[in-house]
């Protein structure tokens, strides 16, 4: 049987487009299932690390767009200026760039050397495959020569990001107050990547901008009835829908099961996917979707630092933690449920705002502004039970109206997992919009 790693490379090498069809590839759609590729074969995915996964496409897309840039200008360039001959080939140059990021950023601290030494084969694999199909010549040579220019640029202006700092800290003070973070029940005390709303971002002026308020007060107290009353909704909603089935009972439907399921994988591994299907559906040129896949991706690179840095400012405690100690929150509109687990394992980072919504209204707004308010597709999921994932002969299909249905869809999920509160995913779709449209105002403009 193939093993989880081996489906998604061969889904994402694909490029799949789950139902829509086969789907037409170009140099840049081409690479991003290159670089998702690579991601899965460096562990980065599913090793629930989407931080570095979104940074790595985000340098990765920055490079193309900037080196396809310099042989025709068609948008502001982002980190390369540079120009180059006409007559350069475009396929090359892409490849260059992309090749040269991913080389050059896949080598993360913790991540076993047999794991980045797989990345690196992956992707030099994939670099040699695409050299090989075009022609020897001047056109290669410059584009490839553009390509490795583009690149080096992005990794020099990504140099001392921040990004380095380390992932799980077991000393991370936790709360014991009611409403404050601690570590997941049942899950190693860590905390996940507590400094990553210190990383540069890529577009945002900084991490704490479109930062939303406090999350809903816990505690009723005279000046917070309503909060307190909102937030025992919240808790109930989350309680009845979000448990494993086992430690509780839940009200879960089997739809919603799917979706709670489906939208469990990495946000840029999905929402990437789903775009390479829009784009082959209105068969975008090279350039365009260069803008496409840089915009996307610094999106959602720049929602998971800025909604890191909203959960650790804020270190509001997950539904887990909350349901299990409801009997001491000084909220008498909720109950405790001591042996309550949500339907897969928590996250060990604070709950609110949900990144995962923040990511999905992040891309949908991108996408939105590339494709238009309404448009319908279907795709895939690499997280569903074996049999019924990408590539797989009975691969599970969602239809969507909008790309703004699916983000409302992949916000829902994770209140019917039991990660986060309602109040958590409503403020995550809030941020990863202005997120999106502040990214499509502010780079790439075209010209």
């Amino acid at each position: 049987m193939l093993s989880y790693r081996t489906l998604l490379c061969v889904a994402l090498a694909a490029g799949l487009a789950c139902g829509a069809g086969a789907v037409r590839a170009d140099a840049v759609t081409d690479w991003n299932a290159n670089a998702a590729a690579a991601a899965v074969a460096a562990c980065i995915v599913p090793g629930e690390n989407p931080l570095h996964e979104s940074r790595l496409y985000a340098m990765a897309h920055l490079a193309a767009h900037d080196a396809l840039n310099a042989i025709h200008r068609k948008a502001r360039p982002y980190a390369y200026s540079g120009r180059a001959s006409a007559v350069a080939s475009p396929e090359a140059a892409v490849a260059a760039a992309v090749h040269d990021v991913l080389i050059s950023q896949i080598p993360l601290s913790g991540v076993p050397a047999e794991c980045v030494a797989a990345g690196k084969a992956r992707v030099e694999a994939d670099y040699a495959k695409a050299l090989a199909e075009m022609p020897d010549g001047t056109a290669k040579a410059q584009g490839m020569a553009v390509g490795q220019a583009a690149a080096g640029a992005i990794i020099a202006l990504r140099a001392n990001d921040g990004s380095d700092r380390p992932l799980v800290d077991a000393q991370f003070p936790q709360g014991t107050e009611p409403g404050q973070w601690r570590f997941t029940p049942g899950s190693p005390p860590i905390a996940f990547a507590p400094d990553w709303g210190r990383v540069k971002p890529f577009a945002l002026r900084e991490a704490t901008q479109f930062m939303p308020g406090s999350p809903l007060k816990v505690s009723c107290d005279s000046a917070a009835q309503g909060e307190c009353l909102k937030y025992a909704t919240d808790l109930e909603e989350v309680r009845r829908l979000g448990s494993d089935g086992v430690s509780a009972p839940s009200a879960r439907t089997t739809v919603q099961t799917e979706i709670a399921l489906f939208w469990l994988e990495s946000s840029p591994t999905a929402w990437n996917r789903i775009a390479r299907g829009a784009s082959a559906s209105r068969r975008l040129d090279l350039w365009h979707n260069a803008r496409l896949f840089a915009l996307l991706n610094v999106a959602q690179a720049d929602g998971y630092i800025a909604s890191w840095a909203t959960k650790y400012h804020y270190r509001f405690w997950r539904p887990i933690t909350a349901i299990r100690t409801a009997d001491n929150d000084g909220n008498p509109h909720t109950a405790s449920d001591a042996a309550w687990m949500s339907l897969r394992p928590t996250p060990p980072v604070p709950d609110y705002e949900s990144a995962h919504a923040v990511e999905g209204a992040a891309a949908a707004e991108v996408l939105r502004h590339v494709f238009g308010p309404h448009h319908p597709f279907e795709t895939c999921s690499m997280s569903l039970p074996a049999g019924s994932r990408c590539g797989d002969g009975n691969a599970v299909l969602r239809k969507f109206h909008s790309f703004d249905d699916a983000a409302a869809e992949n916000g829902d999920s994770r209140v019917l997992i039991g990660f986060h509160f309602r109040d958590a995913v409503n403020k995550g779709l809030k941020r990863g919009r202005l997120v999106g449209h502040w990214a499509i105002e502010q780079v790439l403009q075209p010209q």
